[in-house]
């Protein structure tokens, strides 16, 4: 770290359990842009990333100085509600003291060493972001997961993670039951309840109530690993991406300044669901600009909950995906007045100009989208103050070096389309995925040449705007849900009505994409009414896989070897 960076930080932090300083006052903290100032600087590659990061003591710790010094407004830091009245509230003070408990849990109770892997499989609640930065604290690596997991998709993660320990709830806890026995490496599960204890399981909000408040941060390095998410592929099973902690610690810091444009005045609520990515990008974006996280439990998609949350409380900042944005403009949104929103986002699948348009006229708030992967931080953006070109996904955000490639790595000039590429040669950007853990042969062949290849398509204009034009694999993108042909594939070959299957993408209105199987009969269910086996079908991949997986659209053929052979393509 750079001298003049160091004495920066020292004044916050002096006094701090872990670093060097004299007994006494703390020194005269300087103003919070500065220090925003430099972390934005970092994740722009303008400065060295230090040698040493931790995102809880170097970001969060900081902001609890200031916040202590009446360098930051009454905001909160992190807002949950419920719906029905329930209401969290956490300054990052008592953030900082609750994370250090959790903290305490994990290498307490659960005897987590730096290293381990803990999968968090849990719904919208304050113990999600809890335990997540107590991951932080302690080096232990999260691994994410959606709460509609099965138990087939939970076994998997478990198996090819090695995770040692699982927090979850209760309607996900008999799913890691019915296939704990067959995961050697989970020593520990651990239970969010308020419910009595269930056997096998350590109850969290118990053990946190009784945990000490003090605990010392773990000095990891800025490349040891924090996350990995689980991602799908055209083929097999899904693949793991290791994030390091600098990564996502300060990859975020710029994109949360200029593309999402948070400042500590803000509460900032993304809709995501807390085992994808963007609830991460939600969490190191805002949290350095010293902003608030709001967070609605929403245990379901709701137009006319989200439009009243918007009108109820101070959201000056809404990120959503495509599909519920297309959900929101069928409402009258005349009759809600959202007083405090100010900017809007949207990512993970292509925005329909209609929709983006709809939205400006009814709420005369803009729509800005960005674009990236789980491998990736943010790869283009259209920040705000910059033309927004309709339909475009904007232009590359640094400190990414985007650009249209053929299949041979070479760019290619603006107008043609080719894939989507970051260039990683001769210099990797620190903002990148540290690799595909245990599958050096699908890390390898994401490169070509000078690039890393995203497996998008596009083609770039002579202003430098990026236009999505699809994926050169046949991943589909259903509500940016990315769901893999062959695991869906898979789960109909276990049904014994299924001979055959092929998987594809369908357009849909309100989606983008969903589902489509084409399925052969075996000759023994080729009398059977094509409704009700669709259904059943259904059903079946529901409980085999990720229910978000199941076939939407389905069309039956009888087995060439049964009498009558026919198409049937039932109503969904």
């Amino acid at each position: 770290m750079r001298p003049w960076l160091r004495h920066l930080v020292l004044q916050v932090r002096r006094n701090s359990r872990g670093f060097c300083g004299s007994p006494g006052q703390p020194a005269p903290l300087p103003v919070p842009q500065k220090i925003v100032a430099t972390w934005e600087a970092i994740s722009l590659g303008r400065q060295p990333v230090p040698e040493y990061f931790n995102f809880a003591h170097d970001v969060l710790d900081v902001w609890s100085r200031l916040e202590e010094a009446g360098h930051r407004p009454p905001n909160p830091a992190f807002w949950w509600v419920n719906g029905t009245g329930a209401e969290i509230k956490w300054s990052f003070e008592e953030l900082g003291k609750q994370s250090r408990k959790a903290a305490n849990v994990l290498e307490g109770a659960c005897g987590l060493q730096p290293g381990d892997r803990m999968m968090l499989v849990l719904p919208r609640l304050p113990e999600w972001w809890l335990v997540s930065v107590a991951c932080m604290r302690t080096g232990v690596v999260m691994i994410p997961g959606v709460t509609q997991l099965t138990e087939k998709d939970l076994k998997y993660r478990l198996q090819a993670s090695r995770a040692k320990s699982i927090i979850t709830s209760d309607s996900l806890a008999p799913r890691v039951d019915a296939i704990s026995a067959e995961c050697p490496s989970l020593q520990t599960k651990l239970l969010v309840s308020d419910s009595d204890s269930r056997p096998g399981w350590l109850n969290f909000r118990e053990l946190l109530r009784e945990a000490p408040t003090e605990h010392n941060c773990l000095r990891t390095k800025s490349r040891d690993p924090l996350a990995i998410y689980f991602t799908s592929g055209t083929t097999g099973a899904p693949k793991m991406v290791e994030h390091s902690q600098s990564s996502y610690g300060l990859g975020f810091v710029a994109s949360g300044r200029r593309w999402v444009a948070l400042t500590e005045s803000d509460i900032f609520w993304n809709t995501t669901d807390t085992g994808w990515v963007k609830a991460a990008w939600t969490l190191f974006s805002a949290w350095p600009n010293g902003a608030c996280i709001f967070v609605h439990e929403l245990p379901r998609v709701d137009a006319k909950v989200i439009l009243n949350t918007l009108s109820t409380f101070p959201i000056t900042t809404l990120c959503c995906v495509p599909t519920i944005f297309r959900l929101l403009v069928q409402e009258d949104l005349t009759r809600y007045q959202f007083q405090s929103l100010r900017h809007c986002l949207t990512g993970g699948e292509a925005l329909n100009p209609d929709v983006r348009e709809k939205w400006k006229r009814q709420t005369s708030v803009e729509l800005y989208e960005g674009y990236g992967q789980s491998e990736t931080v943010v790869i283009c953006a259209n920040p705000k103050g910059m033309k927004i070109k309709s339909g475009s996904m904007g232009k590359a955000f640094p400190p990414y070096d985007v650009q249209i490639v053929n299949d041979e790595g070479n760019v290619l000039p603006p107008g043609e389309e080719g894939n989507v590429a970051i260039r990683i040669r001769p210099t990797r950007p620190f903002c990148f995925f540290n690799c595909y853990l245990d599958n050096p042969e699908k890390t390898a062949a994401s490169e070509q040449g000078d690039f890393y290849i995203t497996g998008d398509r596009a083609r770039m204009d002579k202003d430098g705007y990026f236009w999505f034009m699809g994926r050169n694999d046949d991943v589909i993108n259903s509500s940016s849900y990315r769901i893999g042909p062959v695991e869906v594939e898979s789960a109909l070959a276990e049904h014994p009505a299924v001979l055959e299957s092929a998987v594809v993408s369908s357009p849909d209105p309100i989606r983008g994409e969903v589902v489509k199987a084409f399925i052969v009969l075996t000759p023994d269910y080729s009398s059977h009414d094509p409704e009700a086996l669709t259904r059943e079908l259904q059903e079946h991949v529901k409980r085999v896989t990720a229910p978000y997986k199941y076939p939407r659209k389905v069309n039956i053929r009888v087995s060439r070897t049964a009498k009558d052979g026919f198409w049937k393509d039932p109503k969904e």
